[in-house]
């Protein structure tokens, strides 16, 4: 299998395997994760994101304004969320190197206990109620913060895991060629995370969409777990 993973680092990388080893399929199962998870905050628990931050800042104005449907607690509560969680691995990962891939793996695995303890909320709790919600957007912000942290640290390009803004202007701007390929799986796993979440959640509910989000978070773990030769 790391044999394989080396090879799509060589893909999508001029470095490649030597670079950054097998960290991009981690990454991208980690892509994959967040869309799944937002489409689990924006649908379910009054339309925020508890990944994507610079929505929150947008829905936050809306709601300033007046606008219906949106409150103004619920975007802050996330972001301020995301930024202790951010915070709180940095301050525990000062013995690794910034770029050390292991720290990502343990990263994941910490961001897996929080949708762990999301889920069994979502399933013991019902999850139209605002006390459930504020208790689900909490937790699943600070686990993004805590691997988002981990994934601004390694600097894997064009893989960041949550935001896409860049990504999509290099896609526009920049010739065609190996970043191309890596922005359109960037792209194309937010959108399929998205939309498999989003018809869990409208379909069947938010604990089997949660449940998704876990199955690849741990997938992610065992990738970022076999890669990371050569950083």
């Amino acid at each position: 299998m790391k044999a394989a993973l080396l090879r799509l680092s060589d893909r999508l990388y001029d470095g490649g395997s030597a670079e950054y080893g097998a960290l991009p399929a981690a990454l991208i199962a980690a892509t994959l994760v967040t869309g799944t998870v937002d489409a689990v905050s924006y649908l379910a628990l009054g339309h925020i994101f508890v990944a994507n931050m610079t929505g929150n800042v947008v829905f936050l104005g809306f709601a300033v304004a007046g606008a219906k449907g949106l409150t103004v607690w619920a975007p802050c509560l996330a972001v301020a969320c995301f930024g202790a969680g951010a915070w709180t691995e940095t301050r525990l990962g000062r013995r690794s190197a910034g770029d050390d891939p292991r720290r990502l793996s343990h990263a994941v695995a910490a961001h897996a206990a929080f949708v762990t303890l999301a889920l069994l909320i979502a399933a013991l709790e019902d999850d139209t109620k605002t006390a459930t919600r504020v208790q689900l957007t909490a937790i699943l912000a600070f686990g993004f913060g805590v691997q988002n942290a981990v994934v601004r640290k390694l600097a894997v390009p064009d893989l960041t895991t949550t935001v896409l803004t860049m990504t999509v202007t290099g896609l526009a701007a920049d010739p065609l060629g190996k970043a191309t390929v890596r922005r359109l799986v960037s792209l194309g796993c937010m959108f399929l995370g998205a939309l498999v979440g989003g018809l869990l959640v409208l379909h069947q509910n938010v604990s089997t969409a949660l449940g998704l989000a876990l199955v690849l978070l741990a997938g992610a773990g065992m990738l970022a777990r076999i890669g990371g030769a050569g950083r």
